[in-house]
């Protein structure tokens, strides 16, 4: 399942990321990869665990917590610190699998990637390329989104960034450990959660809601791993 969440932040909250990572100390995107992703990343990163970078991860996060469509979505059990890229000058990320468990810091407790998020903090008129590429079993889709807005989508797909050849594309990205850990399930527990509460905009609470609700639970209940 694959989720565009719009205004994650505000347009004013944007500006402000921007302008404290217009001055950041940037690193190599790779020294936060493995092997393979090492072969194919040419891009930078914020230091993970800088002051900078944990400042503006609570804002992200607070902004998340605060988005009933991502809790419906992902139905986060942890999310890890948010981190922060750039890509300018041709840089990429080829074809990969993001790592199924990442060692969250400080004190090194492991989270399991069941859900993957980019949040773009430039606007698609101002760089060239660097389209997000994620490849699932309904095709290959690209992204380019507006400043503030999000993507969600399952770790499990393979996805790249195209080179950015104009400009520089900065985002903020992260990863949920869900309390659904299979995507199919997830997918199927958002399209009931989503319809009810359309039918209960439309009609109120009925007998007939109820129940769906009742359904939505005991399955989350029963597949949920919190």
């Amino acid at each position: 399942m694959m989720l565009h969440i719009p205004g994650i932040l505000t347009p004013d909250q944007v500006a402000t990321m921007r302008a404290k990572l217009a001055g950041a100390d940037w690193v190599d995107g790779r020294a936060t990869v493995g092997n393979q992703g090492a072969q194919v990343k040419r891009n930078q990163q914020l230091a993970e665990g800088s002051p900078l970078a944990s400042d503006l991860g609570k804002v992200v996060l607070d902004a998340l917590y605060r988005s009933p469509l991502f809790f419906s979505a992902a139905l986060p059990l942890r999310t890890c610190p948010p981190l922060f890229n750039s890509y300018s000058g041709g840089g990429t990320y080829g074809n990969h699998v993001d790592g199924a468990m990442r060692r969250v810091h400080p004190g090194g407790q492991w989270l399991r990637t069941d859900v993957s998020s980019t949040l773009f903090l430039t606007d698609p008129d101002e760089y060239e390329g660097g389209e997000l590429v994620v490849e699932d079993t309904y095709g290959t889709h690209e992204v380019k989104l507006p400043a503030g807005d999000l993507i969600v989508y399952p770790s499990t797909s393979i996805h790249r960034v195209e080179p950015v050849t104009r400009g520089a594309r900065v985002c903020s990205f992260f990863w949920t450990q869900s309390m659904i850990r299979d995507d199919g399930r997830r997918g199927m527990l958002f399209d009931l959660d989503r319809n009810i509460q359309a039918l209960r905009a439309r009609l109120g609470d009925c007998e007939e809601l109820v129940n769906l609700t009742g359904h939505y639970h005991n399955l989350l209940r029963q597949w949920s791993e919190a």
